[in-house]
């Protein structure tokens, strides 16, 4: 399960690169995807992208192109099945709050019927 930070920062390469796959990418146009309000810098980027890399979501190459550092990113199995699994998680954890919610009721209906019994 991927931390807050890792989840936004696939997001934005998911949504940059899911298309075909691969991608050139570079650090301000990933950026650029990020919420504003975490205020990422590009060594925590850094970071985490090479925590994902192990992850085995993509594979990261950099690159410099015309003195710009640049990332070729191209997505794995991992990567690719990052929305399904994200979209299972979201499903997952509104059922368990539903089964809580029904439960909670159903406890609070049991405990007026025995108080209106005895």
């Amino acid at each position: 399960m991927l931390s807050k930070r890792e989840s936004e920062v696939m997001n934005a390469v998911y949504a940059l690169c899911h298309e075909k796959g691969i991608g050139l990418i570079c650090p301000a146009e990933l950026l650029a995807q990020l919420p504003p309000r975490r205020n990422y810098t590009e060594e925590e980027l850094e970071k985490i992208l090479s925590a994902l890399t192990l992850d085995d979501y993509f594979e990261l190459l950099s690159s410099e192109r015309k003195g710009e550092k640049m990332y070729v990113i191209s997505l794995r199995a991992n990567g690719y099945a990052y929305k399904r699994c994200s979209t299972q998680q979201r499903r997952d954890v509104a059922l368990k709050l539903g089964w809580a919610i029904t439960s909670a009721v159903i406890a609070f209906l049991v405990g007026v019927i025995l108080k209106w019994i005895f």
